[in-house]
């Protein structure tokens, strides 16, 4: 039964991401670095304690930063106010010689650790957040209008790197499609920090001058603007599918000091999404005396490295690829390439042999020296080249057999020699990279086994434990781990892999409705494979605490295995990343499973999980009964240029038109509700409405909810809309009246704790 004390624990399961220490203690280690990466510091939330460490990993040491108790009474000392030493009144620090400085009772204060004295202090504001500093930390770059600032923090001079910026045509900002505007708005910032990256001798900066002059301009019209006024309307850049202009950007390097600009003497390149720098597809050599970026034609079909010469603005074409179907530099669309530019010669990701593997190419000639990798299995980033030794280091999916897309670490010769497994286990490692590249930290787990975060060496060597992970408040709830599971693809033949969580309360004697929780690709997964659920995640555990069994499955034409298998959403976005796979796991994990209840299944999801959704309930009514769609794409021909494009053909309105949702409404016969932001800039509402108005036509019932005010994510108005989800499942797959309980708002400050941390 769906009862208050389900609600309750939903939305504390829900909120989970945005509160460490309430539910889980030690799971995700942040480091503060120090000394350029020597040491660090790092905060563990326990309810309302916070514990401050400092790690050495060289002398193998993990100590508090402070003593915490003679810290408390210092302060209680100073302030007059009572200080709990298990409970001090802040969650951030600055460490300095021998000092600690913090936001503390409503002012700021400077301790020394020394003799333990606190004394209140002049608050010094940290640099602008939307500029982007130097190397040296003597200069910074910012965005002022269409045109890019340099500011000296010492002497305070300012002074304009450019002076022929425009609308449209402006230095440093990306394309406006993906930027967030809504979102940035309600956080009160006018943009992101520009797009630049600086050279290696804090001299000059990459860039590039986005020309959106020509590409379609949209609406959004807010019903009721915070100050109450009348409805205002927003205006944003965004190609469609098939739109002749998308967003470009032209290269250009900036000499900060001299105040020259050089122009890439190319043709600018495509960036419907992401520009190069943002997507970290355009960087400076190590040597900072050239600019390598990658380039891809319009059907992605080509991908290409060429050379930029700072000085002179001459381009050069280093290697190229070319394939039937996308030459992809990484299966992941938003992580960056696979692709490192060495001493003479290119270590370079590609897919030719059926998986994704490491080959050298000669940096002057571009001849292929050689495979690096090799095997039923695939890179998924390079973490460390040590040039000296001749060493790739790097992270691999597919060498544990229980589990395909667990995350190795691994090194091999840049010959193609000596191949290692560093995290010999079968668990799935999440990497964080030290400051000065001379150590990695490591947090290990499974879906059903909390992460253990240790500092380790380059030969895979332990050298400090940081945190073992307690979940004891977790379990407390009721919650159970995940059990994940392989069955077969709809074809018979191909393993797929998900997760199932079981209801709150589980009695293997009762039958239960199911949710199927979609996210299908193609870009990103919808089940990590470790302890942490990921964004995709984070509605599968508060409907298990509602009284669903809840599954999650990554079907064939999602990344993460083999080039085939990512290949099977090629022009085929219509599978929804293929629910037939879907239906089929379904149907044999009910077999052995009797408590699943498969004449009561529904299905929920966000933005391409919304679209999904929809589709399940349109093209497989026999299981599909009930859905729940927010934020969905439903229409690719008005949806972002560079997704559609990218995975349904750059000319292709055939698969463009088998992939709507509003074409095929009248194929409804489920339960359905839609809810979609009024102020959504990255899917537009009138997605959601195009496919109401043909449920309007049809004479289809179903439930819609636009959210004043909502952005894409619903992120300051999330308990309130996940609510609404959950009451609609409650009442049509428990055939439940939910109960009358009111979540707590979500606050933008508990958003942006997270978000920026």
């Amino acid at each position: 039964m769906s009862t208050t004390e389900n609600y309750r624990i939903a939305e504390k399961l829900l909120r989970r991401p945005l509160r460490p220490g309430e539910l889980t203690v030690g799971d995700k280690v942040r480091p503060q670095w120090m000394d350029g990466g020597r040491r660090f510091w790092y905060a563990v939330r326990d309810g309302d304690a916070t514990r401050f460490l400092v790690v050495d990993p060289a002398a193998g040491s993990r100590v508090p930063a402070f003593d915490h108790r003679r810290l408390a009474a210092a302060l209680a000392s100073a302030s007059g106010q009572p200080v709990d030493a298990e409970a001090l009144p802040f969650r951030t620090i600055v460490l300095g010689a021998g000092t600690v400085e913090f936001f503390a009772l409503g002012e700021y204060w400077r301790c020394r650790l020394g003799d333990y004295a606190c004394e209140r202090a002049e608050f010094t504001p940290p640099a602008n957040p939307l500029a982007v500093p130097s190397p040296d930390g003597k200069l910074a770059v910012s965005q002022r209008g269409d045109d890019l600032w340099a500011h000296s923090p010492g002497d305070g001079r300012e002074w304009a790197l450019t002076t022929d910026g425009a609308p449209g045509h402006a230095y440093g900002p990306g394309p406006e499609s993906p930027g967030n505007g809504t979102l940035l708005r309600k956080f009160g910032l006018p943009h992101l920090p520009p797009a630049v990256a600086w050279s290696p001798d804090s001299a000059k900066v990459l860039t590039h001058r986005i020309d959106e002059r020509d590409v379609r301009v949209t609406h959004l019209v807010e019903a009721r603007p915070a100050d109450g006024g009348p409805p205002r309307t927003h205006t944003q850049r965004y190609a469609y599918a098939g739109d002749p202009e998308m967003p470009r950007a032209e290269l250009v390097v900036l000499d900060v000091a001299a105040g020259t600009l050089v122009r890439a003497r190319t043709e600018p390149l495509l960036a419907p999404m992401l520009s190069p720098v943002m997507g970290r597809s355009a960087w400076w050599a190590a040597d900072g005396r050239a600019v390598y970026f990658l380039r891809q034609p319009r059907d992605r079909r080509t991908l290409s490295l060429h050379r930029l010469d700072p000085e002179s603005g001459e381009v050069t074409t280093v290697l190229s690829e070319t394939g039937p179907t996308r030459v992809e530099p990484n299966q992941w669309m938003y992580e960056p390439p696979i692709v490192r530019v060495l001493a003479g010669e290119v270590l370079w990701y590609s897919q030719r042999d059926g998986w994704g593997h490491l080959y050298r190419y000669d940096l002057a000639s571009g001849d292929l020296l050689g495979q690096v990798t090799a095997g039923t299995w695939a890179v998924r980033q390079i973490l460390h080249v040590d040039e000296t030794a001749r060493v790739v280091y790097f992270i691999a999916s597919g060498l544990v057999e229980a589990d395909p897309y667990r995350r190795t670490v691994c090194r091999i010769g840049l010959d193609g020699s000596g191949f290692a497994v560093l995290t010999d286990d079968d668990l799935d490692h999440v990497v964080t990279l030290a400051e000065n590249l001379e150590y990695f930290i490591d947090s290990a787990s499974t879906v059903d086994t909390p992460p253990v975060t240790t500092v380790r060496d380059w030969n895979g060597s332990v050298l400090v434990e940081l945190e073992r992970s307690d979940i004891d408040r977790l379990t407390a709830t009721g919650w159970t781990p995940p059990q994940r599971f392989q069955v077969k693809a709809a074809d018979g033949v191909t393993d797929i892999y998900g997760v199932l969580h079981l209801p709150r309360g589980f009695d293997p004697a009762r039958r239960y409705p199911v949710v199927d929780t979609i996210y299908p690709g193609p870009q990103v997964n919808r089940v990590d494979p470790g302890f942490d659920p990921g964004g995709m995640g984070i509605d599968a555990d508060p409907l298990a605490a509602l009284g669903f069994v809840v599954v999650a499955v990554d079907g064939r034409g999602t990344p993460g295995r083999d080039k085939a298998f990512h290949d099977a959403s090629y022009g085929r976005l219509a599978d929804a990343g293929g629910l037939d796979d879907h239906v089929a796991a379904l149907r044999q994990l009910a077999e052995t499973r009797p408590w699943m209840d498969l004449d009561r299944v529904g299905a929920l999801g966000h933005s391409g999980g919304g679209y999904a959704t929809v589709r399940a309930l349109l093209d497989h009514p026999g299981t599909y009964k009930v859905g729940v769609a927010m934020s969905g794409p439903h229409e690719p021909h008005y949806f972002n240029l560079d997704f559609t494009e990218a995975y349904d053909g750059a000319d292709n309105p055939q698969a463009w038109t088998r992939s709507s949702n509003v074409a095929i409404a009248d194929r409804l016969t489920g339960r359905l509700l839609l809810i979609h932001g009024e102020l959504d800039d990255r899917v537009h509402p009138d997605h959601t409405l195009r496919l109401a108005d043909r449920l309007v036509v049809a004479g289809k019932d179903f439930e819609l909810l636009i959210v004043p005010g909502a952005e894409h994510m619903f992120l300051d108005c999330l308990a309130y809309v996940r609510k609404r989800c959950w009451d609609f499942l409650v009442r049509e797959l428990l055939g439940e009246q939910p109960p009358a309980y009111q979540p707590v708002p979500v606050s933008l400050e508990e958003v942006a704790g997270q978000l920026f941390v």
